[in-house]
């Protein structure tokens, strides 16, 4: 039997009432002060790794180019061109990170020099376009960022999105209309015209018509309903830039929890309590993790198989050679408290930059490993990537030399999953460069079969992944989000542009090892540059859908976020608009998770790019509800991994009078967000359970549970012969 550490906690006290409660007041009161002492020695640590990335010249963080330009521009005398190129250059750094009206002033200064002293047009031209740029952002920054609302920024911009402060806007509008006179053809000009008409209330009739972007551009069709974001009603109040995104249940108390973290090397993550009456607290201080500044992704699972699920928070992705910050990992104490045990575990070194990692039981010991996918330093060459066998002691050891996995490339999703149902998990690796899959060869080693099973990729810039079973084959398949467009190959979409080959890429698993492309025949064949992006199943059919945070650092990279709706997995439909997913703003942490305990998913997105002035709003999209049948597993490993990672679940359903069966595997989340490792699975409409079939890793056992009745929560056990009904709260978000 194992005993949580909320059990073992009281047994300790008990004990310890046996020698005399002066002895155990001594001894809480020692832990209290190591405790502390340890939180204060992390606080400094990532408070000095913060003051080392403002003081030095890092390309997303650094103010020391601010500095250096301010002098020069302070010793530039009266030479025009070179006053103008460096009042330019400290306006576009002033726009990193989040002073617009002083950057509008010195590109207005910038494009008078222009002008008067005749500088050729197209460096007058581009001058303009800036300008033009930093005056929609001030317009975002004072509405949807200091004045923010649900439908901020949510693409076809609405009355209640519509900028109340339209200074900004107009503005943009007057100089985009400039830069477009002298080149009609620039793409992303009159799409920024288009965005600014919105948030100014004067789309579409105020748009010349050869410039306008018709109205049906920004129509789905299929209507999803809507999904209203709910985030700041159910008090989720997250303002960063761009992080990782967690919702599970880290307390025990069956309610989902919801956890996120900033790129910002001096912002902390944030922890939100799920209250159970709708509404979220913040207890990151509570918990312990305010001390934890950085991270631009996270994951979660119980490695040390006590029942409570930690973290590993992910630092240093994009940063190159700056990017050398450790991980943490972070012990879930069972008491609504984390401890860094980063050092402890054998994870701290070597510290390369990273933002992608998954865990995974690849030997089916019953204790979960780590892959940590590596990136690059600041020449382009590639770190290892490391894979850490979990010692089952609370230790790890890089074993990736050994097992043949190090990649030497620049990885920015990886994944794992059983693709040939062989009982072993096997890696996906997405990099800058050639994909990597790498079969288990059930000893410790792994061999990489991407290029002849069909999935090394196109080349490039390959970005999120995941293993999912999209057509309900049971066999599992790879989606691979691709980041070789450019934000015009994007928008150019809604201008009848004809899409470019930079989309991404779904692999179906035809068997024997062998993938196939099919991106362009189930409609996937948009260009999207996917950052956070996650699946899930919107309408409870049964059929799993996909969303796709979208953007580049750069603050033009406004372009909507996708969700694509799968049709009984045959083809994708983008019902971005009708679902109200088309958000503006760069979307990264992604989760899907029945938050409220209705039975259907809603999607938690944590918002913001990668500069200091480009933060935003996290969003809660509340599913309305579809009418479908539904059932909710929790599955509990025993001889496997405690989290079930790994353990694969079939349901087969009766609906309308036709039988077919639903695939999910635990554990298949994306390689950037995280959703419950409890399977929420849709089931279609009235439909009726003939059978649950659970098929376990470690122990190689099947459970079968016969005539199950849908829509509830049940948790499964390993080796139990019967369900076990959850009786969970029903929530109305926002406590409406």
């Amino acid at each position: 039997m194992r005993i949580g550490r909320t059990g073992a906690a009281l047994l300790l006290v008990v004990a310890a009432g046996a020698f005399g409660l002066r002895h155990s007041g001594q001894a809480q009161a020692a832990a209290g002060k190591k405790t502390t002492s340890n939180r204060e020695s992390i606080r400094k640590e990532f408070e000095g790794i913060c003051q080392q990335f403002r003081s030095g010249h890092n390309s997303f963080y650094g103010l020391a180019q601010i500095e250096d330009l301010r002098r020069a521009l302070a010793q530039a005398g009266d030479d025009p061109q070179k006053r103008g190129s460096l009042e330019e250059k400290l306006a576009l750094e002033l726009l990193r990170v989040g002073e617009p009206s002083e950057s509008i002033r010195l590109l207005t200064d910038a494009r008078e020099i222009a002008r008067s002293h005749r500088f050729p047009a197209s460096l007058r031209l581009s001058v303009t376009r800036e300008l033009a740029l930093a005056n929609l952002r001030l317009g975002e920054q004072t509405n949807c960022v200091g004045n923010h609302g649900p439908a901020s920024c949510i693409l076809p911009i609405g009355e209640g999105g519509v900028h109340q402060d339209k200074t900004g806007s107009l503005a943009a509008i007057q100089t985009f209309l400039e830069v477009l006179s002298e080149n009609p053809d620039d793409v992303m000009a009159r799409w920024l015209l288009n965005v600014a008409a919105m948030t100014a209330g004067k789309y579409p009739d105020g748009i010349p018509a050869a410039l306008r972007i018709e109205p049906k551009m920004f129509q789905s069709a299929y209507d999803i309903h809507r999904f209203p974001d709910v985030a700041m009603k159910a008090g989720l109040h997250i303002m960063d830039p761009s992080g990782g995104a967690i919702m599970d249940d880290f307390d025990g108390d069956g309610l989902l929890d919801i956890v996120t973290t900033t790129i910002n090397p001096c912002g902390s993550m944030h922890f939100f309590h799920n209250l159970g009456n709708g509404r979220f607290e913040e207890r990151t201080a509570q918990a312990g993790l305010d001390v934890q500044l950085g991270g631009l992704n996270v994951i979660h699972a119980d490695y040390d198989n006590d029942g409570w699920p930690d973290l590993l928070i992910l630092r240093g992705g994009w940063f190159g050679s700056d990017g050398r910050v450790r991980m943490s990992l972070l012990h879930n104490n069972g008491d609504g408290t984390f401890t860094d045990v980063t050092q402890a575990a054998g994870l701290a070194q070597p510290a390369y930059p990273t933002q992608t990692a998954a865990w995974a039981d690849y030997d089916n010991d019953g204790y979960l490993d780590l892959y940590v996918g590596s990136e690059a330093d600041d020449n382009g060459i590639a770190y290892p990537s490391r894979l850490y066998h979990n010692n089952r002691d609370g230790t790890f050891t890089n074993v990736a030399e050994k097992a043949g996995v190090e990649n030497f490339l620049m990885a920015k999703g990886v994944t794992w999953g059983d693709y040939d149902g062989d009982g072993y998990p096997d890696l996906f690796v997405s990099n800058i460069g050639p994909n990597r899959l790498y079969h288990n060869n059930r000893d410790g080693t792994f061999t990489d079969v991407a290029a002849e099973s069909g999935v090394i990729g196109p080349g490039g810039r390959n970005f999120p992944t995941w293993f999912f079973d999209f057509d309900n084959d049971g066999r599992p398949d790879i989606f691979n989000g691709t980041y070789s467009a450019s934000v015009t190959d994007v928008v150019g979409v809604y201008m009848g542009r004809p899409p470019t080959d930079a989309h991404p890429r779904l692999y179906h698993n035809e068997g024997g090892g062998k993938f196939r492309d099919v991106s362009a025949e189930v409609g996937l064949a948009a260009p999207s540059l996917p950052m956070g992006s996650n699946f899930g199943d919107l309408d409870n059919d049964g059929w799993l859908d996909i969303y796709l945070g979208t953007g580049l650092p750069s603050f033009e990279s406004l372009m909507p976020n996708l969700m694509y709706r799968n049709v009984e997995g045959k083809r994708f439909v983008d019902v971005s608009f009708s679902g109200g997913f088309a958000h503006l703003q760069k979307g990264h942490g992604v989760a899907f998770g029945d938050i409220d305990n209705d039975g259907d998913q809603d999607v938690f997105e944590q918002m913001g790019g990668a500069y200091p002035g480009d933060a935003y709003a996290s969003v809660l999209y509340e599913n309305p509800g579809h009418g479908n049948s539904w059932v909710t597993l929790k599955l509990v490993g025993t001889k496997s991994n405690r989290n079930a990672i790994g353990a694969r679940v079939k349901v087969t359903v009766r609906s309308g009078g036709t039988m077919r069966s639903i695939y999910r595997t635990v554990g298949s989340v994306a390689s950037f967000g995280g959703s419950p490792f409890r399977q929420e699975i849709g089931l279609g409409p009235s439909a009726t359970i003939d059978q649950i079939e659970v098929s376990w890793p470690t122990s190689r056992t099947t459970q079968l549970f016969q005539s199950v009745t849908p829509n509830r929560f049940y948790e499964i056990r390993e080796g139990e012969k019967k369900l076990h009904p959850l009786s969970l709260p029903r929530i109305h978000l926002g406590g409406s």
